[in-house]
């Protein structure tokens, strides 16, 4: 009796029992959910990982330039020591670094998810909108983490991209300068980087999560069909449309985040290092300012955007190449915020849409795909050639799309019928 009055007691002050009732247990989702819906819990658990694994290897971070008694700079000393003197330290900066590019393959397995199930479209605008928030700030995030170990691969990195900025007309110079905090990356630099990657950013991705979580649960979940149902409405099978989310939906994620420890185990315990460079996890080489890379190559997630930028040569109204290519980049991130206004289609998944849908939105793939295998390698004409072609498709698949959704045949399912 004694349990159960402090029971009633704390749930009065805090209700921790209707909470887990109202976004769990008692919470419906669409019945008809499949794998596709289970890397949204999984990115929310890769997230909550590398916030652990980053803090501890913050722990042991020293985020300074100068020359330590062995003539190493003391970023690049203190990485060193994490990995071959702090226990298990070399573990934390595997998962660590591995952990980001899991992120982003999860990450655009999700977007795959709502391309072709429609789950940009209304009511999800919002939902759509603090998600690709959230990739940015994830892409941001691990542009400031490259530069922290103050490796040579980090610091040209860094060099070449906050170059970038000094092409922008009038602002252009000021603007690099006040982000290195010097007319060159420095210790300076490295400051404010770790304050942002450990802290500013950080905030901000938890700030976005919540919004995202929060405008999931009032629009409520897509489904595969496209078609928003009454979760509590009997269907003729006198099954509801909707099934609580737990348990049922909790031991799917789970199930699918045991598959997902599992293929990272074996990549962080077993993965040669040639694989792990392959994966973006770089090699720790100090950073040299007085020897240039023979070429400085991006991490995958990076490399579409990469292929867009280089293939711009041309300048106008006197003003770089450089700066043209960073507007083509920001112009196809643009797209994408976009596409809940572009896609005109009276359906939303692609189960009910007609071939042309299916044909563009796999040439669209397949041409992002072929960006980021064009930004890994070396520039030649052939590529980038071949660059300048996926992205004019990239383009023309999100500019034309109010177009040819409409032009495209599709079958009404049967809820709309």
């Amino acid at each position: 009796m004694k349990m159960e009055r402090m029971g009633r007691w704390l749930e009065d002050r805090l209700p921790a029992g209707a909470f887990w009732r109202r976004h769990f247990s008692q919470y419906r989702v669409p019945k008809n959910l499949n794998f596709w819906y289970f890397f949204g819990a999984v990115v929310l658990f890769v997230l909550l990982m590398e916030g652990v694994t980053g803090f501890f290897m913050a722990v042991h971070y020293k985020p300074f330039t100068g020359l330590d008694a062995a003539g190493m700079p003391v970023a690049y000393a203190s990485m060193q020591s994490l990995m071959h003197e702090v226990p298990w330290g070399w573990l934390l900066r595997r998962a660590h670094a591995l952990g980001a590019s899991a992120l982003f393959a999860l990450i655009y397995l999700h977007v795959g998810r709502a391309l072709l199930y429609g789950s940009y479209r209304k009511p999800r605008e919002l939902v759509w909108l603090f998600g690709m928030a959230l990739w940015l700030l994830c892409l941001v995030e691990a542009f400031l983490g490259r530069l922290l170990p103050w490796s040579q691969d980090g610091y040209w990195a860094t060099t070449v991209v906050v170059n970038l900025f000094s092409g922008i007309p009038l602002i252009g110079a000021d603007l690099a300068l006040w982000i290195r905090g010097g007319v060159a990356v420095g210790e300076a630099t490295l400051g404010r980087f770790f304050a942002l990657h450990v802290l500013a950013v950080p905030l901000l991705l938890l700030l976005f999560i919540a919004l995202h979580v929060i405008s999931v649960r009032v629009v409520g979940s897509g489904n595969p069909d496209g078609v928003d149902i009454s979760l509590d409405k009997m269907g003729p099978d006198r099954v509801a449309g909707g099934l609580p989310y737990h348990p049922y939906f909790t031991v799917r994620d789970l199930l699918a985040l045991l598959v997902f420890l599992l293929i990272f185990a074996g990549l962080v315990f077993f993965a040669s290092d040639e694989v792990l460079h392959w994966l973006g996890v770089m090699p720790l080489i100090p950073a040299d300012p007085l020897q240039t890379p023979e070429r400085i190559a991006p991490a995958w997630y990076f490399a579409p955007w990469f292929a867009m930028l280089r293939s711009v040569h041309w300048a106008a109204f006197g003003i770089d190449s450089q700066f043209w290519g960073g507007l083509v980049v920001m112009a196809s991130i643009l797209m994408l915020a976009l596409l809940p206004w572009l896609d005109a289609s009276p359906v939303k998944s692609i189960r009910y849409r007609g071939p042309l849908t299916k044909i563009f939105l796999t040439l669209l793939i397949l041409s992002y795909v072929l960006l980021g295998i064009l930004g890994l390698l070396p520039g030649t004409p052939q590529a980038d050639l071949l660059a300048k072609m996926a992205s004019l498709y990239y383009f023309a698949f999100f500019l034309l799309m109010p177009v040819w959704t409409r032009l495209d045949r599709y079958q009404l399912p049967s809820e709309l019928k």
